[in-house]
């Protein structure tokens, strides 16, 4: 179930499902993601606002069409998106979330999730994880606004996934050695002693001949 302040959101939800709706209809590609996707997904955050992931290479395509539906559009000095306003509501249509191209594969793994009434492509778990704990650095890295969306979505998230794709931060290295604490995360899979190799017979018996 959403999260219930998701509904005190209208105008915003509103925004989300027009724009949703031009993509859709135009066969662009793109995911939800931001705070309405971990509340599409179930989950709770405290964030709230539009955001859409899309390939670089569509943007000008975005842009143009939601321009045609009276989206007023804009091209911000920051050069990982752009962006369309439904008045003063913003829509973030992201293509380089923390330093990293949206692919094909990563749209494809977008699960078409029914989000009031409107099935819209939404981000996995693993994915919104992944780009929270990126965001954290030395001039930021308030680890609260991460816990509730990991706690709420632990059981969609594959964690060895997740650890791997941010093993470059140390920031969010902390942030998973947190969660594990915390019992949120399982711990990270290490070498069972069952797994070791057994020694190698024929090469003891040569070793001790010789």
């Amino acid at each position: 179930m959403m999260d219930e302040r998701l509904a005190q959101d209208g105008d915003l939800l509103e925004t989300m499902k027009r724009a949703a709706s031009v993509l859709k209809a135009d066969g662009l590609p793109f995911a939800l993601a931001g705070g309405f996707a971990v509340y599409a997904r179930g989950g709770t955050t405290s964030e709230h606002d539009v955001d859409f992931l899309i390939r670089e290479q569509d943007a000008p395509r975005a842009l143009q069409v939601l321009g045609e539906a009276g989206f007023r559009t804009e091209r911000p000095p920051e050069d990982w998106l752009v962006k369309a306003f439904d008045g003063d509501r913003l829509v973030d249509l992201i293509h380089r979330p923390v330093e990293r191209p949206v692919t094909t594969e990563t749209l494809r793994e977008a699960d078409v999730l029914s989000v009031y009434a409107i099935a819209v492509p939404v981000v996995s778990a693993s994915t919104l994880l992944v780009h929270k704990a990126l965001t954290f650095g030395e001039h930021y890295c308030d680890f609260a606004t991460a816990l509730p969306l990991a706690r709420s979505l632990r059981e969609q998230v594959d964690w060895p996934r997740v650890r791997a794709e941010v093993a470059g931060s140390p920031y969010a290295r902390a942030l998973l050695y947190l969660l594990t604490e915390l019992t949120v995360a399982p711990p990270e899979e290490t070498a069972s002693p069952d797994a070791v190799a057994p020694p190698d017979e024929d090469a003891a018996v040569e070793e001790a001949a010789s």
